[in-house]
């Protein structure tokens, strides 16, 4: 059975479980210090986990909060399972948990990309109800 719960503090656990968890999802970032951790934490974003029956940290999915002039925003980051616990549910899981929450706070939409290559997510986020938007994504390296 998979539990989600927030993080709230950043102890060694949170830390050795991004080590573990970030170059599953990226080999060009690093996984974040305890210092990072603890920015993510004091932010107005909420950093879900997945623990296993164990207790153990399976899985993390970032809600990212903020307010702009036409309202209030929650967009969905890094969502990462662990690759020996993948296809048991936890995305779901943790997708929902944060749709829950983005609901509570009031938002009216929750958004998040995925990178085409990542099949099992897509179809995921369809499922769930998600829809695909035409828009155009910029990125300035700096």
């Amino acid at each position: 059975m998979i539990r989600i719960t927030e993080a709230t503090a950043v102890d060694e656990e949170l830390e050795r479980a991004f080590e573990r968890l970030v170059p599953q999802l990226s080999r060009s970032n690093a996984a974040p210090d305890r210092e990072a951790l603890a920015a993510i934490l004091a932010s107005p974003a909420q950093l879900l986990l997945a623990r296993d029956e164990k207790g153990e940290i399976v899985g993390t999915l970032t809600l990212v909060v903020f307010r702009i002039p036409t309202g209030l925003r929650c967009r969905i980051e890094d969502v990462i399972v662990e690759e020996s616990a993948r296809g048991q549910g936890i995305g779901e899981a943790l997708t929902r948990a944060a749709i829950e929450r983005a609901r509570k706070l009031g938002a009216p939409t929750v958004d998040l990309t995925s990178n085409p290559m990542r099949e099992a997510a897509n179809r995921l986020y369809r499922r769930i109800g998600f829809q695909s938007r035409e828009t155009n994504i910029y990125r300035l390296d700096l």
